[in-house]
């Protein structure tokens, strides 16, 4: 059976890049009909972050990551804690030394600091010098009867070359002259790393390992140890860093690199799942779909489409799949909203995925608009002035003519809508506008005629609003433009706005009214 996991240490909050790596155990074991597994590697006691195991599995939750096995969920193999396995990992270190495989070093942190400033003067890499390993029995015994501290150090077969079939990377060698003995267990009796790693595996049935490309050069030390164990390694996997825009390894001083951070601002963890899994993988060359859900996602991963180079963390990609994810999720719920108010509406969208709403009678478009704010002041209420929130109507109606803006970015949300509760003063400069042919004469005669026009209308529905002034546009013989252009900034004091028709509509009667007239009285000074 395919078993994965992830094995995150509580250092703090869940790093993106963990998140991705988590993601690719999850996807391929789901691909595979196989078992997820969370295991807490916490043998490195001075990083243990408080708090931060609950963190991480808030946030796996919030995600979507579903565990098999782990530390609340149990399992076969527990306990899924690496602290709490501590005579499991002595039992196995004690077998290392009897075979030969690793032995005990007593050099004080005093004389490996001094030979390594020698190997730094020389020009060579840090690597011990395996004063130890020579240790009589009689040596070690003495040593160990006065108490002298030690760690247990890796005997790395320096005549070999140790060949890597990795699933990603296909065949990498590593010559073991340049291999360090690693220290296994530290002198607090602790295992590192890389002795917990490799017992945990195997003993809880790992099947593949897929983790981040910064662990392949540990892998040698890896293999020598399922050999000196007699064990069959699992298959290694390694994906790609994730890189800066400049293609240095992913930091804070550029980006936002905890998952928690982006919660934090709003991020749909939908967006944050999609824009994660394609930092490094790809569906396949002729494919241009984008937008994968978390159950699409598990359908089309695989191991193969998985990149070699470096990914590229760009928060503009991201912002862009929130945006679509967000869009996505506000038009479904606004397509079932519809079929509750009219079951035979027609629902109509463009190639740009716009959506269009045909009812029978207007009146129920005039109250699926007002559902239809509702739905975006949910989205956007947190960045509203809370004064505006007692002219709901008003509200909910200048949200709908900038559903696009707030889907996008909802927290400029303010900035579009505040000419809705302010009334601008109106700027005949930017009323006369050369372009589009706004004279002064042409200007006073559009809005005179839009007062008329819309003065009569009693029902201030949109689809009315717009064929009373394509009226006035014909009767004037104007084009568009020099009728909504003046219409459209008297009333919004803006240069750039949603549309006149959208406007009067959102402003209402009244104060569509009072806007035009206090413009027409500039051109009659």
């Amino acid at each position: 059976m395919i078993r994965t996991r992830f094995a995150p240490s509580p250092t703090g909050f869940l790093h993106v890049g963990g998140l991705r790596t988590a993601l690719y155990n999850y996807l391929f074991a789901r691909k595979n009909n196989g078992k997820f597994i969370l295991r807490i590697e916490d043998t490195d006691r001075n990083r243990i972050v408080e708090n931060a195991v609950e963190n991480l599995l808030e946030t796996l939750k919030w995600i979507g990551l579903e565990f098999d096995e782990g530390p609340i969920y149990g399992g076969p193999y527990a306990p899924y804690i690496q602290s709490e396995r501590f005579n499991i990992y002595k039992k196995y270190a004690d077998e290392l030394l009897k075979s030969g495989a690793a032995y005990r070093c007593f050099c004080t942190p005093e004389r490996l600091e001094e030979m390594r400033k020698e190997q730094e003067h020389r020009h060579e890499a840090p690597m011990y010098d395996r004063k130890c390993l020579g240790l009589s029995t009689v040596e070690i015994e003495k040593n160990l009867a006065s108490g002298v501290p030690f760690v247990i150090r890796q005997k790395i077969p320096h005549e070999r070359t140790i060949k890597i079939e990795d699933l990603i990377r296909g065949n990498v060698y590593f010559d073991c002259k340049t291999i360090d003995d690693q220290i296994l267990v530290k002198s607090d009796g602790y295992p590192t790393y890389h002795l917990a790693n490799v017992v945990d595996d195997h003993l809880m049935e790992i099947s593949h390992v897929i983790r981040g490309e910064e662990w392949l050069p540990s892998t040698p030390k890896h293999i020598l140890l399922y050999e000196a164990f007699g064990w069959e390694p699992p298959k290694f996997a390694h994906i790609p860093l994730l890189l800066n825009p400049d293609r240095t390894k992913l930091s804070k001083r550029q980006n936002d690199v905890s998952v928690e951070e982006y919660r934090a601002k709003g991020y749909l963890k939908e967006a944050v799942i999609n824009f994660i899994a394609f930092l490094g993988w790809h569906p396949g060359k002729n494919i241009t779909k984008e937008i994968y859900s978390l159950e699409e996602l598990i359908k089309e991963f695989s191991l193969e489409q998985v990149h070699k180079s470096g990914a590229i963390f760009n928060i503009k990609k991201l912002d862009w799949y929130n945006w679509q994810w967000r869009r996505k999720i506000y038009f479904e719920k606004l397509n079932a909203m519809a079929h509750i108010q009219e079951p035979t509406v027609k629902i109509s969208a463009d190639t740009k995925e716009n959506h269009a709403y045909t009812f029978k009678k207007p009146e129920t478009f005039e109250k699926f608009q007002l559902l239809r704010g509702a739905e975006l002041l949910k989205i956007a209420e947190q960045y509203i002035n809370p004064d505006w929130k007692k002219e709901r109507e008003l509200l909910l109606k200048a949200l709908v003519t900038i559903e696009e803006k707030i889907l996008q970015q909802p927290q400029k949300t303010s900035d579009y809508v505040k000419f809705y509760f302010e009334d601008p003063t109106p700027n005949k400069s930017l009323i006369l506008n050369e372009k589009m042919q706004v004279d002064e004469k042409t200007a006073r005669m559009a809005l005179t005629e839009a007062v008329v026009a819309l003065e009569k209308l009693n029902d201030y529905y949109q689809e009315k609003i717009q064929k009373e002034l394509m009226d006035v546009i014909s009767r004037l013989g104007f084009t568009n433009g020099q009728v909504l252009w003046p219409i459209r900034v008297a009333l919004t004091g803006e240069q750039f706005s949603p549309g006149a028709f959208e406007v009067i509509w959102a402003l209402g009667k009244n104060r569509t009214l009072a806007r035009l007239k206090s413009a027409i009285n500039i051109f009659n000074i």
